[in-house]
């Protein structure tokens, strides 16, 4: 490929940090010294995706050899994110500027493989579970690449589309945020997404300053909507006791009233209970004492009576009202076990089994 034929991206190279003058005027040397490129130059679809510099210094000199080493991708995205992985995994960075190549691979990524429906920016199309899943899988890989947590990827995207907001307003702020001219925190360059545009630039502007000289109400945009705080419940008075009653009631009347006298209370075992219901189970394990009624006790003598008392004997009348309730409990259970066991009646081995259960020998007379 011959050289006037490579092209530049502007968003390409945005993600590429650009070399100090003194880095580039000693890469210039030495490519010149060699009299040759010693990396070639990446492109797709003739884009370069690494070597913008080596490119300037070619047109410089047109006497130093070079290679161009063409790579297939499957769209712009996927180009994006292979030009922030590729800078992630060969220079050293600064925080800031980590995080960003990181959120750009990220979202690029998502992109090339797909956006939900409705969305403008996706390539293939899909469902939104499938969009849900597939954004999830690609975030696990990300993560595991760079050695960092999922959540670090999705707060790395959020940093890098608040860049991209403030280079929006203001051409330039994206080299300043990331090279430290520009200091914010992570949460107010975040913010900067959700800033109306022509807000941003006086934003930018403070945050160029030193913080002692920041105007605070301009800034107080970025602080996050926190939900107020939830009111304390008003602390629940005291129901005064019988006996703080009385003593209340004593305070209140005048001094030359006549006093009733105070009637006792009666020990808390006597106190009649608001219900003769029986005691619940939990009642029963601490002890509750239930009042028995009258009702009651004459039903409890009774049964105590009943006890010491010569059993009758038994009749054939008698015995049969006992085989009666036996072949009614016969009937129930082969009912249940055949309505929940439905294959007892369907296998051959349990119907021979039934068959012969169910044959009644004939009494004796």
């Amino acid at each position: 490929m011959k050289l006037s034929q490579l092209k530049i991206d502007p968003e390409f190279q945005s993600k590429i940090p650009p070399l100090q003058f003194e880095e580039e005027q000693q890469l210039e040397q030495n490519i010149i010294a060699e009299g040759r490129l010693l990396n070639p130059i990446i492109t797709w679809n003739g884009y370069i995706l690494d070597g913008h510099t080596r490119y300037r210094i070619l047109k410089k000199h047109g006497f130093i050899k070079f290679e161009v080493e063409e790579i297939q991708l499957a769209n712009k995205y996927e180009a994006l994110a292979w030009i922030c992985k590729n800078q992630l995994g060969r220079r050293n960075l600064s925080p800031e500027r980590k995080k960003f190549l990181l959120g750009k691979e990220y979202e690029s990524t998502k992109l090339a493989v797909g956006a939900p429906l409705g969305s403008k920016h996706g390539i293939r199309k899909c469902g939104q579970n499938d969009h849900i899943f597939t954004e999830s899988r690609t975030c696990q890989r990300i993560a595991s690449e760079h050695g960092v947590g999922e959540k670090t990827v999705r707060r790395a995207e959020k940093y890098s589309q608040g860049i991209d907001a403030a280079e929006e307003a203001v051409p330039g702020a994206q080299e300043e945020i990331l090279t430290g001219h520009i200091k914010a925190t992570d949460e107010q360059i975040v913010a900067l997404a959700s800033i109306p545009k022509e807000e941003r630039p006086a934003i930018l502007e403070e945050l160029k300053k030193k913080k002692s000289d920041r105007d605070d109400t301009v800034l107080e945009r970025l602080k996050p909507n926190r939900p107020p705080p939830k009111p304390k419940p008003a602390p629940q008075k005291k129901k005064p006791t019988a006996t703080e009653n009385n003593t209340a009631s004593q305070a209140e009347q005048p001094e030359t009233s006549v006093q009733a006298p105070i009637t006792e209370s009666p020990p808390e075992e006597e106190i009649e209970p608001t219900s003769n219901a029986p005691p619940s189970f939990l009642q029963s394990i601490q002890g509750h004492k239930r009042h028995l009624s009258e009702e009651d006790k004459a039903r409890l003598q009774a049964s105590v009576d009943d006890r010491y008392q010569d059993k009758a004997a038994a009749t054939g009348s008698i015995m049969l009202c006992e085989l009666q309730g036996a072949t009614e409990e016969f009937i129930f259970r082969w009912n249940v076990i055949f309505q929940e066991h439905p294959d007892v009646l369907t296998d051959k081995t349990c119907q021979k089994k039934l068959s012969e259960l169910m044959r009644i020998p004939t009494l004796p007379v």
